[in-house]
């Protein structure tokens, strides 16, 4: 149990003891460190409800709590503010619990949930580039974060690969090469043999096709037809059309497969739209046979506004004219798909806060469509833009959008000139020495990104993101490496790690303070969604940590029993930085 968590659990009986909510004991933080650890800010409150002086109630929660053993001191400030100092015996008894512990005192959740992230949702037949960052990083963490707590968590990739996009290509392929076996709608598989297994494109080739058949499709209404005309015979099982995607899919799983993997992100199931296309027809004719899906021009559509809305949405389109699905169609057999065969009961869906009408369209659908029970949720994770130095979003110079691969490669090299320039990690092996550029600039770039509030839009300035000093990623790789160094000579002269005992100094104490923190940082990041917030503590946690050791000169301290308390400190504290960082994503050298 935290500390945190143990102080609320004396406070609470003693604001029920006085007849009011137990709730108001509830303890946090102080936000005046200088006066003391926590404080409860539950008297105002609690003396408002119950009509009565908030200084006199606490002074009456007060006189109901004892614990010497863990409360040092205990004071009243302003209208009724309890301050709490901790006793250092306690502070260093939560400190070494964590130390023993592999999960460092964060509690598992007693009733794990199946939750389902679903991020990273590139369109197949695209090379990946900078506007798949956020969604990527931060859904990894996300998945992270609820897979330690105790869910089970499955992260989905949720490829786009069923929608016109698809139909374009086609016809952009088509007009190229005409020859192709694929566009014979006469061609006969069972007199002439399979379709070819060697796919005709790349991902580059499609890459740069889609930009042209777009263009075409805006310009000229006969290509439009003819690409709309693709997509529903495609969508409707037309063979050839069906084998040529197929290689469209594979061609773009392998490429951006390998760019997903150099960020350190790993799906556990590939899916894309195309994985429900046979739930689409069903899904759309039961929602017209139970009266929830009207049709509207020859579309299918669903009312989503309700009665309390201030501002009417649209209906959420699930049909065509034509009878040719949308993303939204395939939105919500995905959902259907989850309930019913995965056993959702939260989704977590990562995507640019610009798609917000969107998924609350297809939300409030799937609840109207019987989709969604109850008892299942289903979240946006919103986020904003990457941006450039002139608060525009991210582009090359340009003028193009930046290539996921070009990305890495180009926080790798600023990795490298920053080693090169605090002569970190000279004279390694070359190999070991390019991996190290690569996790440095990794963290960089996903540091860089998740300090920030998801929703928050923000700068791209490769020159701070990379620097070893300040609230950067490297500088916390660092800061690990540095203690694993520590422990390696303590190992190497003969050194042990035992019981952490009561703290002597203001430094060694702040730092187990700090670490004390550790369960409430986690599931107040899991609660908000919200990776800066231990991209915040991690860098606190690194700051005190440095303090600590400015102060403490643990390998030549003469106190043995202090030195070896000191050493089971020093490794928590590398715990607990290896765990923040891994639920960031990011990767720690061994050595620099």
């Amino acid at each position: 149990m935290s500390l945190q968590q143990q102080l609320t659990d004396l406070f609470a009986p003693a604001f029920a003891a006085e007849g009011v909510d137990p709730s108001f004991g509830a303890v946090a933080v102080s936000q005046r460190p200088e006066l003391a650890d926590y404080q409860c800010n539950g008297a105002l409150g609690a003396a408002k409800a119950a009509g009565r002086n908030p200084r006199a109630l606490a002074e009456a929660v007060l006189g109901r709590v004892d614990a010497p053993d863990l409360i040092a001191s205990l004071d009243i400030a302003g209208p009724g503010f309890i301050n709490i100092t901790v006793v250092d015996a306690a502070l260093a008894a939560v400190a070494d619990s964590m130390a023993g512990s592999d999960r460092l005192d964060v509690d598992a959740v007693s009733e794990p949930s199946t939750v389902i992230v679903d991020y990273g949702g590139p369109n197949m037949s695209k090379a990946l580039h900078v506007g798949h960052l956020r969604a990527a990083i931060i859904g990894e963490s996300v998945k992270r974060l609820f897979r330690f707590l105790g869910h089970e968590t499955i992260g989905d990739i949720h490829m786009g690969d069923w929608g016109m996009p698809m139909g374009q290509l086609i016809v952009e392929l088509q007009d190229r090469r005409p020859e192709l076996v694929y566009f014979d709608a006469g061609y006969d598989v069972e007199a002439n043999g399979p379709y070819p297994t060697e796919s005709p494109v790349t991902l580059d080739d499609l890459s740069e096709m889609y930009p042209v058949i777009t263009q075409r499709c805006a310009e000229d209404p006969e290509v439009a037809e003819r690409a709309r005309v693709a997509t529903f015979e495609l969508q409707n099982g037309r063979a050839g059309y069906l084998a040529l995607w197929q290689h469209f899919h594979d061609v773009s799983v392998t490429e951006q497969r390998k760019d997903f993997e150099a960020l350190g992100v790993e799906f556990d199931l590939w899916y894309g739209e195309s994985t429900v296309r046979d739930r689409l027809e069903p899904m759309v004719q039961r929602a017209l046979a139970a009266g929830v899906a009207r049709e509207s021009d020859g579309a299918v559509v669903v009312d989503v506004t309700r009665p309390e809305d201030k501002k009417e949405l649209p209906p959420l389109l699930l049909t065509r004219s034509d009878g040719s699905y949308l993303y939204s169609t395939t939105d919500l057999a995905t959902i259907e798909m989850r309930v019913q065969d995965m056993g959702m009961d939260l989704g977590l869906y990562v995507v640019d806060a610009r798609q917000g009408l969107h998924l609350e369209q297809v939300f409030r659908a799937a609840r109207i469509m019987g989709i969604l029970p109850d008892d299942a949720g289903v979240e946006h994770i919103a986020f904003g833009t990457v941006n450039g130095k002139d608060g525009k979003p991210f582009k090359t110079r340009e003028g193009g959008v930046l290539r996921l691969a070009d990305l890495i490669a180009l926080v790798t090299d600023a990795a490298r000139a920053r080693l090169d320039e605090a002569n970190i990690a000279e004279g390694y092996p070359p190999q070991e020495r390019e991996e190290i550029a690569r996790q440095v600039g990794v963290a960089a770039l996903k540091f860089g990104d998740l300090s920030n509030h998801r929703t928050s839009n923000y700068i791209f300035d490769l020159e701070r993101f990379s620097a070893f000093e300040g609230k950067t990623g490297p500088y916390l790789q660092y800061s690990a490496v540095r203690i694993k160094s520590i422990l390696r000579k303590a190992s190497d002269g003969g050194l042990e790690a035992r019981d952490i005992v009561a703290p002597t100094v203001a430094q060694e104490r702040d730092l187990m303070l700090r670490l004390a923190r550790l369960p409430e940082t986690i599931n107040r990041a899991a609660d908000l969604r919200a990776p800066n917030v231990l991209a915040e503590y991690a860098y606190e946690v690194a700051t005190d940590f440095s303090r600590f050791y400015e102060h403490c000169h643990i390998l030549s301290e003469p106190d043995s029993v202090r030195q070896a308390s000191w050493l089971r400190l020093v490794s928590l504290t590398l715990d607990v930085l290896t765990r923040l960082l891994d639920l960031l994503g990011i990767e720690i050298p061994d050595r620099m």
